[in-house]
């Protein structure tokens, strides 16, 4: 049973690496300047990327506890950047984020992958996976 626990919790740490290393790239490599509503996303995914593998190397699932609130919030976070980009009704009382609108679209790949979307979809692999983590926790230890 615990392999299974500590498959969960590599794939969600792989999950917030390829997030994190994928924001590098679009920062780094190609040159987007993060609005402020990504700052805030990347300080909710760069942890993860310690947390969960600081409970693979200890087997301590309970990170999942932890993992799963920095995931729901960046879901919310990034539900609502997301809606700012696409919704007309957000994007005309969107916050200005300063330099970069957070309204902009470095990216939108086949009409609907943005760089919130990305970050949206990685933040609910890793909650899946950590609740599934705290599931499979609590049905071993009854």
């Amino acid at each position: 049973m615990y392999n299974r626990i500590e498959n969960t919790l590599l794939i969600a740490w792989l999950t917030s690496l390829t997030a994190m290393l994928g924001s590098l790239y679009f920062s780094v490599i190609r040159q987007y300047e993060p609005c402020t509503l990504c700052w805030y996303q990347r300080m909710l995914m760069y942890p993860l990327v310690i947390i969960l593998l600081i409970g693979i190397l200890k087997k301590d699932a309970s990170v999942a506890l932890y993992s799963l609130v920095f995931s729901i919030i960046g879901l919310l976070l990034s539900s609502y950047h997301y809606a700012n980009q696409k919704l007309s009704i957000f994007a005309e009382v969107a916050p200005s984020c300063g330099r970069v609108p957070c309204t902009g679209q470095y990216i939108n790949w086949l009409g609907f992958i943005t760089i919130p979307f990305l970050a949206f979809t990685a933040f609910l692999i890793i909650a899946i996976l950590s609740y599934i983590t705290l599931r499979m926790t609590k049905e071993r230890k009854e």
